[in-house]
């Protein structure tokens, strides 16, 4: 699994260079057509993956201690212009996350989880390793869209 945590913080590193390269004003923007922006997608990873990996596993009841969860949860969309402040914020939420959720799960934390289906893909994911795995994909869909929104800045 170490591989599978690196792959995710070297990909969230790559998405942070994204991020690095583009104003405050350019990562709020909603092109026409579009109901989300960059910072969305990036926002909804950092949230997505917590989630995933403890409040729908049963290991923690609800997602209340996951900051920003409720701006960047599935279902939801840009309602304010994010600062440059919250965007440094969930930076290094993006990569502490993920080193709490490696030292949780080397210290057996995630041993017994409660199964789940995922809305997005509609998949049984019965082991904490299933839900590392999604998250990778998952991540790699939003990075996905944030470079696309790129291109027609």
């Amino acid at each position: 699994m170490n591989e599978v945590f690196d792959f995710i913080i070297n990909s969230r590193k790559a998405f942070i260079q994204l991020i690095d390269g583009l104003t405050n004003e350019e990562l709020n923007k909603i092109p026409d057509g579009f109901n989300n922006n960059i910072i969305w997608n990036f926002g909804h990873i950092v949230v997505s993956t917590q989630t995933l990996c403890y409040v729908r596993t049963g290991i923690l009841e609800d997602a209340a201690s996951v900051k920003f969860n409720e701006y960047y949860k599935k279902d939801t969309k840009p309602t304010y212009t994010v600062t440059e402040e919250e965007v440094a914020e969930l930076k290094g939420i993006a990569l502490s996350s993920i080193e709490k959720i490696k030292a949780d799960y080397a210290a057996g934390k995630f041993s017994s989880i409660t199964p789940f289906t995922t809305a997005t893909y509609g998949v049984q994911l019965n082991s904490i390793e299933e839900v590392l795995i999604t998250t990778v994909g998952h991540d790699n869909v939003h990075q996905g869209y944030a470079w696309a929104l790129k291109k027609i800045l």
